[in-house]
């Protein structure tokens, strides 16, 4: 029997999180890229056969990607030097030309399989990479989420295959037509999530011999690796403050893993020395945005908090009643994924905002029945929906909603302490992304929003009305007041 030890580094939704954080009263500092490169660059000189994947979502979440359109995160990310990248659904986020323009940035491979430029039926990435390591052949693999698609939804040239099924069948082609008897591991690099990364390992067909999935997009934190249909499936939590590592042992004899062990390990300064060519780099870059985006903008009551996109929060009860006001609407609806910070104020700069709010969007207002809106609330309040993979909202503080969590039902539903009449017209506004996907986001789709009267935009700038409004409002106080409420 022929093995071989191989040590697997992973991330995945690192959002560009470039900065390292103190924590704790003793000021140890926690996550951040120049820590992480330099405990990569610790394993790669201990270890003799080392791997580094990142499963998705490199782009998007920080004032220095979004100034720089994800320029920066892809030099950055040449520093730290991925064997292999799969796709997430943030990449596509500054269009699908700039995408291309990244991946031709890129020192290191991006694999897809499932996302097709519909018309010549040809995969817009390479589907597959094969590293040889240490004489074995490593096979790699992507998909993506079916949040893909919600990007590109205004882009007919390009389709994928998106259901779990279809998925399935594309990895079935890749392992199928390449992965021949000297390929001795199978990876399959995902952005589709935890609860659905369980459900297509249960679809994949053994014969095609995949050996890992290594996740992303949930956010998902792990104690041990989940093995369905004898494929391990991890995921690394979000941002850069852990890594996965994998250390396993291959049989080339059986092309399988015979001996693994995996952990989730904590990144600080006690655990490797920060790489300071790229904390240089780094900073270059917060340099500029910082000299650019330094001036204060107000100061709130009190600071706000966005702790998670569950539930209501503060933060975005702030968010959602500016927006509203500008609306001049009775409810608002905004995406809880689209407020990026944790925390905001009370010294509001902004960079502070732009970091909070980095997604610029349309507003549009619409007129619907109440028993519509109902239907709504009813299907963006259920369990399902909060579970790390659901698209999540803000309300204005004008609603108030409760959802019975057993019977699995909105009980009741409020406007200015009125019940919802399900005969009566009521005014909704929604972000220019939850418009263009509202049948999936809002079980609503775009002709029953404009049965009643014509779409209206009310702004092209979200962002600019939040900047705006937080100008001329000065020591603003919002707290979290049981707008939507679970029991």
């Amino acid at each position: 029997m022929k093995t071989k030890k191989f040590t697997i580094l992973h991330s995945n939704d690192m959002h560009g999180d470039f900065l390292a954080e103190v924590n704790g009263q003793k000021g140890k500092l926690v996550g951040g890229l120049a820590l992480l490169s330099g405990y990569i660059n610790q394993v790669r000189r201990e270890e003799e056969n080392v791997l580094y994947v990142i499963s998705g979502d490199m782009v998007q979440g920080s004032l220095i990607d979004s100034e720089y359109k994800g320029i920066s995160t892809m030099e950055i990310m040449n520093y730290l030097a991925p064997d292999v990248v799969a796709l997430g659904n943030h990449e596509f986020d500054y269009g699908l030309p700039h995408l291309l323009f990244l991946e031709k940035m890129a020192n290191f491979p991006i694999v897809n399989a499932n996302l097709y430029i519909k018309k010549y039926n040809k995969r817009l990435m390479n589907p597959y990479k094969i590293i040889n390591k240490a004489g074995f052949d490593i096979l790699f693999t992507g998909i993506i989420t079916e949040k893909v698609m919600d990007s590109l939804k205004q882009d007919k040239l390009v389709g994928s295959f998106v259901t779990l099924e279809e998925a399935s069948n594309e990895v079935g082609k890749i392992c199928n037509a390449y992965r021949n008897d000297d390929i001795d591991l199978t990876i399959l690099l995902t952005h589709i999530g935890y609860e659905s990364d369980i459900e297509l390992a249960g679809l994949l067909n053994p014969d095609w011999g995949v050996d890992m999935i290594i996740g992303g997009h949930s956010h998902t934190v792990l104690e041990k690796p989940t093995k369905v249909n004898k494929i391990l499936i991890t995921q690394a939590g979000v941002g850069s403050d852990q890594i996965g590592r994998y250390d396993i042992v291959v049989d080339d004899e059986t092309n399988s893993i015979v001996d693994y062990r995996w952990q989730l390990i904590p990144i600080d300064d006690r655990l490797a020395k920060a790489d300071e060519n790229l904390s240089k780099f780094i900073q270059s870059f917060k340099d500029e945005v910082d000299n650019k985006y330094s001036a204060i903008i107000c100061k709130l009551a009190s600071e706000v908090t966005h702790p998670r996109r569950e539930v209501e929060t503060s933060l975005g009860n702030l968010i959602a009643d500016t927006l509203a006001e500008c609306a001049e609407c009775e409810v608002m609806l905004v995406g809880s994924g689209s407020i990026r910070s944790q925390r905001l104020g009370p010294v509001v700069t902004l960079k502070d905002l732009m970091a909070c709010f980095p997604y610029d969007d349309t507003i549009t207002k619409h007129w619907i029945s109440g028993g519509r809106l109902k239907k709504i609330f009813e299907h963006i309040m259920r369990a399902d929906n909060r579970g790390g993979e659901g698209e999540c909202y803000q309300v204005n503080g004008r609603v108030r909603a409760k959802y019975d969590e057993k019977a699995k039902k909105l009980t009741s539903l409020t406007i200015d302490n009125q019940t919802v009449d399900d005969k009566k017209i009521y005014s909704i506004a929604i972000q220019g992304y939850h418009y263009n996907n509202c049948q999936s986001y809002l079980n609503v789709s775009s002709e029953q929003l404009q049965e009643i009267n014509k779409t209206k935009i009310i702004t092209t700038s979200a962002r600019q009305v939040l900047e705006e409004y937080l100008r001329q409002k000065q020591n603003v106080r919002q707290e979290v007041e049981g707008r939507l409420e679970y029991y």
